[in-house]
């Protein structure tokens, strides 16, 4: 376990090291132009960093329907299992969810 604490440390070291010296030798300011006229200037690795995030930002909010949907068959299979558990009690006669079958479950 020290080994991989070890190993997980040097890796973002080298990382922190790579990025530091990446913003040291691009701090120079870009600009960024729009529409109308109108402009932005910033370090370059201010720019990286927004669009990064950005970036990171959108892919997260894609997983979050698949993710969704994912949570919502779980909690399905949760509620199913514990109808097949033994002990607990079957649904009642007039409800609208179908009888289940009797099935064993693997040890």
């Amino acid at each position: 376990m020290a080994f991989l604490r070890l190993v997980s440390f040097l890796v973002w070291s080298a990382v922190f090291v790579v990025v530091l010296l990446f913003a040291i030798k691009n701090a120079e300011p870009v600009t960024l132009r729009f529409y109308f006229d109108a402009t932005w200037q910033t370090p370059l690795v201010l720019l990286v960093l927004v669009c990064f995030a950005a970036g990171a930002v959108f892919g997260v909010i894609a997983c979050l329907p698949a993710l969704a949907r994912q949570r919502r068959e779980i909690m399905g299979l949760r509620k199913e299992l514990k109808l097949r558990q033994p002990g607990t009690s079957a649904p009642a006669a007039g409800s609208e969810r179908a009888a289940v079958p009797d099935v064993p479950l693997l040890p």
